[in-house]
C-alpha cells in the first residue's frame, strides 16, 4: 500500500471539510498496515482525534452488538433463526407481526419500515416505562410489505430485535454483550453509554448540534431514539475506539475461517455469508454492485461491512483476510455535510488498489 497517498487523501478530507476528523485502521491476516489520526475530535474546542478516540458508531451497533448477542443465543441454543417474535413476545400473537422470523429481522426483510421518531412519544413517558411503550409502538407500526418478500433497512426491525434479546438474556443488551461478547475477546473499548450516569472519563469526537436536546452532542448516543431507550437500543448506541473495532471484527474473521476466535464456524458462517435469495448476510451489509462505499475492489460475495450514520465505516474482505476501519465525526457539527459520500470509495480504491 502507497501510505503516502492514503495519508494524504486522509489529510485532504480534513482539509476539503468532509470530517472534522477521523481515525483510519488498515490490516490484513493480524497485521495492521496503517493507523493514523487525523484533524480534530472537537472543533469548538480544537481538540485533536488520537487513535484512542472514542465514536458514537451508530448503526455499527447492528453487526457488532445487536446481531452478536443473536449469535451467541444461538449457540447457547436458547435462540433458533427460525423463531417467530409471537414465540418470545406473546403480546405480538394474532398481529400482522407473529411470522417475522429472527432471520427476517437480521436481513432487513421484516415487513417494518426504516425508521420512525419514536423519541417523541416515548420521552412523554418516564425512562423505566419507555421500553414497554416501545413496545406497544412496535405492535401498532403497520408493515409495509409481508414480512420475507423485500427488503427495507431497517432501524425499527433492530429496535425490536433488541427487545427480543433482552427478554431470551434477562438483562439489558449492553450488560448481555459486555459479558458474553466483549468480555471474552478482552475488548474493553466497546461499550454503550447508559444516560442516566454521569459520561465516562474518554476523549470522544463530537458529533452533531441537537437542537432537540439544545446542545452539542458529545459523550452520548447522537440517535434520538437510542437516546429516548437510555442510550441502549438495537440499532444505535454502541461507542468503541477503532482499534477495539478491528479486534472485535479480527476475532471474528478468524471464527469464520475456523482459526479460533469468539464464535465458531458454524456459528460465524450463518452471519457473514449471505443466504441463498437474500440481498444482505445476517446482520451485516454487503458491497453493492454498483456505487458501493467500498469502491471497487472489494469483492461483493465474499465481503461484509457496514456504514453507521456518523461517519464510520467498517469492510472485511474474508478471502483475503483484509479489514478496513474508518471512523469520522462527519456530522460535526452538523448532519447536513455529505461529503463522505464520494470520499469513502475513494479511500477504499487507493487502499486496496495499491496493495492489498
Amino acid at each position: 500500500m502507497e501510505k503516502d497517498k492514503v495519508d494524504g487523501l486522509m489529510k485532504q478530507g480534513v482539509a476539503d471539510g468532509v470530517f472534522p476528523g477521523g481515525v483510519l485502521l488498515v490490516a490484513r491476516g493480524g497485521d495492521i498496515y496503517f493507523f493514523e489520526a487525523y484533524g480534530k475530535a472537537n472543533i469548538l474546542s480544537s481538540r485533536k482525534m488520537t487513535r484512542d478516540t472514542v465514536f458514537d458508531l451508530a448503526s455499527f451497533t447492528k453487526p457488532l452488538a445487536t446481531t452478536l448477542a443473536v449469535a451467541r443465543l444461538i449457540q447457547e441454543n436458547r435462540l433458533v433463526l427460525d423463531q417467530r417474535v409471537d414465540e418470545i413476545l406473546p403480546g405480538f400473537a394474532g398481529s400482522e407481526k407473529a411470522p417475522i422470523r429472527i432471520r427476517h429481522l437480521l436481513a432487513h426483510i421484516s415487513g417494518l419500515p426504516a425508521y420512525r421518531p419514536y423519541f417523541k412519544d416515548l420521552c412523554r413517558y418516564p425512562l423505566s416505562d419507555r421500553k414497554n411503550r416501545l413496545q406497544t409502538l412496535l405492535l401498532r407500526e403497520p408493515l409495509i410489505h409481508p414480512p420475507g418478500e423485500e427488503t427495507t433497512y431497517s432501524d425499527i426491525g433492530f429496535m425490536l430485535l433488541a427487545l427480543i434479546v433482552e427478554k431470551i438474556a434477562g438483562c439489558r443488551l449492553d450488560a448481555f454483550v459486555a459479558r458474553q461478547v466483549y468480555g471474552p475477546t478482552g475488548i474493553k473499548d466497546l461499550f454503550f453509554i447508559d444516560t442516566s450516569r454521569s459520561i465516562p472519563a474518554r476523549d470522544f469526537a463530537a458529533t452533531e448540534y441537537c437542537a432537540w436536546r439544545n446542545q452539542m452532542v458529545e459523550g452520548f448516543v447522537h440517535d434520538e431514539n437510542a437516546y429516548a431507550l437510555g442510550g441502549v437500543s438495537g440499532h444505535a448506541g454502541l461507542f468503541g475506539t477503532a482499534g477495539a473495532v478491528y479486534s472485535l471484527l479480527f476475532s471474528l474473521l478468524k471464527g469464520v475461517k475456523g482459526q479460533g476466535g469468539i464464535f465458531p464456524p458454524r456459528i460465524m458462517g450463518q452471519f457473514l455469508k449471505r443466504p441463498p435469495g437474500y440481498e444482505r448476510p445476517l446482520g451485516f451489509d454487503m458491497p453493492s454492485d454498483e456505487g458501493s462505499s467500498a469502491g471497487i475492489y472489494f469483492e461483493p460475495a465474499a465481503t461484509v461491512g457496514h456504514l453507521g450514520f456518523t461517519g464510520t465505516s467498517f469492510w472485511m474482505a474474508l478471502d483475503r483476510s483484509i479489514i478496513i476501519v474508518l471512523l469520522t465525526n462527519r456530522i460535526h457539527p452538523s448532519r447536513e455535510n455529505e461529503g463522505i459520500k464520494t470520499f469513502r470509495p475513494a479511500l477504499h480504491n487507493a487502499v486496496m488498489g495499491q496493495c492489498l
